[in-house]
């Protein structure tokens, strides 16, 4: 099987089975809440956020790469009570005006994005001003051992998880991208300490 077989049949499978687990509906919910108007989501994946959207959420405006991963997402998005229209590919150049959303999404999904950073900067451009940004995300954990086996392990993880990164400083790329972060909690995922390299998640609010 060669690697873009890989990355577009395979991976955004594996995606959905990893992260659709009850441990993470919790960490969902509280990333959602507060959402409202028009949102932006980067990253939609397979709709596993669709469940989690407070009712002051009127629209989403879905950017995702996978059209099997969108394939996926039908059944949420059908369930929904609101629109859920796919507007692009690619986070990193956003088809969209200038302060045209209340809100934007992003979870799981700047650890694969090439330019985690552009795709930070078009979300700021397109929410309008007064609005926020709720990310999830996993990345760089705060120990040190830990650190040095995600350094180990990232090749690996970028060949086989359609190029995802383990040592990502998500509040560092979030800061630098113009946003200002308000709200912002850092834990490991409860399990394993053997699965600490891929669990370490970062919850935060910025405007």
């Amino acid at each position: 099987m060669s690697l873009r077989v890989w990355d577009e049949r395979v991976v955004p499978r594996l995606t959905e089975l990893s992260l659709r687990g009850p441990e993470l509906h919790e960490v969902r919910a509280a990333t959602c809440a507060g959402l409202a108007g028009r949102v932006l989501e980067i990253g939609f994946g397979s709709g596993l956020n669709v469940p989690w959207y407070p009712a002051e959420v009127t629209s989403v405006t879905a950017i995702e790469p996978s059209d099997l991963g969108w394939r996926l997402s039908e059944p949420r998005r059908r369930g929904a009570a609101l629109p859920v229209v796919r507007a692009g590919l690619d986070g990193q150049r956003l088809d969209l005006p200038d302060d045209s959303h209340d809100s934007a999404l992003v979870t799981f999904s700047l650890c694969t994005i090439p330019d985690p950073l552009a795709a930070l900067r078009e979300a700021r451009r397109v929410v309008r001003d007064g609005g926020r940004l709720h990310v999830l995300e996993h990345g760089l954990a705060p120990d040190e051992s830990v650190r040095r086996w995600q350094r180990r392990l990232e090749p690996v993880q970028r060949a086989l998880a359609g190029g995802c990164h383990l040592t990502r400083d998500v509040p560092a790329l979030v800061g630098r991208a113009g946003w200002h972060v308000e709200d912002i909690e850092q834990a490991y995922l409860p399990g394993p300490a053997v699965a600490r390299p891929w669990v370490h998640c970062t919850r935060l609010r910025a405007s």
